[in-house]
């Protein structure tokens, strides 16, 4: 039998290099399981993505918390007790949306519904479970009731834009700029179907409004919605 003596030993750098590996899961476990707890309880306090680590295989890519405020302000403007919000594929914006109705700063108090396939975001009551595949696999009555839809489609290939928007159509009251609020986050390459086929029916046109992601991105990410605000114009053609 090989004695210990004969066992790999981990350098005095690597043991401090794991321990601070599993210190920092730790952490996030009970950061998670904290926010869990304050969802669970309705808690009205402020809420992060930090517990939600980003998983680059399923392209997950969080928002900074600027341009997910940003974004949640823009379906919050004008905003009534009636007024419903779909957060499609979005959580970040999702959780500042959460953040801003907790402040106090809005009276409203808007429908919201989170469409994700991350299994995490479960805690939370407005959360309706979704993946891009099965774009119209959804609760029948979520369908041509929304009024504002925001959407940011995982990946940039023109087969999930398009299965991302039949979901937005699907669940919008309409499709014109008068019925319904569109915002469609996604890369710089992806601007002439979004501008075309898939939204230019609701009006939907490239903005000058960049997203900024909280890790950064190597793509270019642009704004596309079917209305302009204080937040963006229609960018310079």
């Amino acid at each position: 039998m090989d004695s210990d003596d004969d066992m790999p030993q981990l350098s005095g750098d690597a043991l401090s290099a794991l321990k601070e590996f599993y210190g920092e899961r730790d952490a996030r476990q009970k950061q998670f399981e904290a926010l869990k707890s304050q969802a669970e309880d309705d808690f009205d306090g402020k809420l992060s993505m930090d517990a939600f680590t980003e998983d680059w295989n399923v392209s997950q890519f969080w928002y900074s918390d600027e341009t997910a405020t940003v974004l949640a302000r823009q379906l919050l403007d004008g905003a009534t007790d009636e007024t419903r919000i779909a957060v499609v594929s979005a959580p970040s914006a999702f959780i500042q949306l959460k953040n801003l109705l907790a402040s106090g700063e809005y009276k409203c108090r808007p429908q919201i519904r989170l469409l994700e396939i991350d299994e995490r975001f479960n805690v939370f009551k407005e959360f309706v479970h979704y993946d891009f595949e099965k774009a119209l696999q959804l609760p029948p009555e979520l369908k041509g009731s929304f009024d504002r839809i925001i959407v940011d489609p995982p990946f940039l290939s023109d087969d999930c834009q398009t299965k991302a928007t039949l979901t937005v159509r699907w669940l919008a009251k309409g499709w014109t700029p008068e019925t319904v609020r569109i915002i469609a986050c996604t890369g710089e390459r992806m601007e002439t179907i979004i501008t075309g086929k898939l939204y230019g029916k609701a009006g939907v046109k490239t903005t000058d409004y960049d997203i900024k992601h909280a890790k950064g991105l190597s793509n270019e990410f642009r704004t596309y919605a079917n209305f302009e605000c204080d937040a963006w114009k229609w960018a310079a053609p």
